[in-house]
């Protein structure tokens, strides 16, 4: 046995040339990349607690900047119906304008919003279309500013039942039991 100068001979002898190339340092570059496991794991974090922060199991919906909520004392969840709001002088129908109530205002009479009436319309329509043979539950949620008079208030009401949604529930703060008697 022949005595050899040392130097790095570990896989000389395996006759694949893409391992000759790797031990001789001439290989390319490794195909698998490295990651960074704290990286990714302070995002997942971040994304699991933004989730858990916006999730709302009572179906809470947003409201508008301007409006104030009146209180009540006896109140109910959110139910799943189109939300009709009155911002301003503006009439919402699930965030889609519908109407105005200044000519109500200027009147001061109750009267048919056009506008929302066939906005109404056509959801209902829409939802019997989805499903043919159930009964149509007619349930509308308003949200109306504490201070809007009291004429529009009707006027929506009103035009809400000509549209087919005679049940009219309103969007309330829910004050507790024990505080409304203080």
């Amino acid at each position: 046995m022949a005595i050899h100068e040392p130097s790095r001979r570990l896989m000389h002898s395996v006759r694949l040339k893409f391992v000759q190339k790797r031990v001789r340092g001439r290989g390319s570059r490794l195909t698998n990349a490295n990651l960074s496991l704290t990286s990714m794991i302070d995002f997942l974090v971040v994304t699991v607690v933004f989730l858990l922060m916006t999730f709302s199991a009572s179906g809470e919906t947003p409201i508008a900047k301007n409006v104030t909520l009146p209180k009540a004392e006896n109140a109910l969840d959110m139910v799943d119906a189109p939300m009709v709001a009155i911002t301003g002088s503006q009439i919402l129908v699930d965030g889609t304008p519908s109407g105005n109530t200044r000519a109500i205002e200027d009147l001061k009479r109750v009267q048919r919003v056009d506008e929302l009436f066939n906005l109404l319309k056509g959801k209902r329509d829409h939802w019997k279309e989805l499903r043919p043979g159930k009964e149509f539950p007619g349930v509308v949620v308003l949200q109306i500013d504490q201070d809007v008079q009291a004429v529009v208030v009707k006027s929506v009401f009103q035009t809400a039942a000509f549209a087919g949604y005679p049940n009219v529930s309103f969007m309330v703060n829910a004050l507790p039991r024990n505080a409304a008697h203080e």
